[in-house]
């Protein structure tokens, strides 16, 4: 029978990865989330175009739906300087820069958290509900599902900069672990998982663009 590790096993030894090795797992990992995340909202896509050119009984517009375009370009706002921040902030980390990545990374942080309640706010001046026509559908649909993936990221960002400030006083490439942890170096985790993230919130923040072009400007 397979015996498990005791407390005092050496984690080190047991699931201590290279930086390389761990550097390279996270960026297949990203690019596999990435596209998984491309690929479902191409349905809400795929939606909003078929039903628009259906138009059956001219629901899919029909009279007072108008998503408000000023509380979705503020949402778009957010999101992009976000993207753009953590992206900076990567930077930032990769050539031991830690405070300033911490502070881009902490005002990217409040920027998601703006966009999700910048959201909710606009659902409650939207004046009209998800059984309102065809865009009413798509734009509920797709806006909510949109929030759940910018709460997970922002909670995904929460973690990286908490690992940050737990470890911001080692070396960098030398930070110590206390026993049994299971990464071999905090701060290579660090920079492989933000680099992951740039590249993963880069795509939503692409697929935020798409989103407000065509729920709050087109239509």
């Amino acid at each position: 029978m397979t015996e498990y590790a005791s407390h005092d096993t050496d984690y080190s030894v047991v699931e201590g990865e290279s930086r390389d090795i761990l550097a390279r797992n996270l960026r297949v990992a990203a690019h596999l989330w990435s596209s998984a995340t491309f690929f479902f909202f191409v349905a809400f896509l795929f939606a909003y175009f078929y039903l628009k050119s259906l138009n059956s009984q001219h629901l899919w517009k029909p009279k007072g739906v108008s998503p408000p375009i000023g509380w979705g370009t503020a949402i778009v706002v957010c999101v992009v300087a976000s993207a753009l921040l953590v992206a900076w902030g990567a930077v930032d980390q990769r050539s031991d820069r830690r405070p300033l990545w911490r502070l881009k990374g902490l005002v990217a942080l409040v920027l998601m958290l703006a966009a999700l309640v910048l959201q909710i706010i606009a659902w409650t001046h939207a004046g009209f509900g998800p059984t309102d026509g065809g865009l009413a559908s798509v734009f509920f649909g797709w806006t909510a599902l949109y929030v759940l993936f910018v709460l997970g990221s922002a909670f995904w960002l929460e973690t990286i900069l908490a690992t940050s400030y737990r470890f911001r006083n080692e070396p960098f490439g030398r930070a110590q672990v206390e026993p049994g942890h299971d990464i071999d170096n905090p701060v290579d985790l660090n920079t492989a998982e933000l680099a992951a993230l740039r590249q993963y919130w880069g795509v939503l923040a692409g697929i935020g663009v798409v989103t407000w072009l065509l729920l709050y400007v087109v239509r």
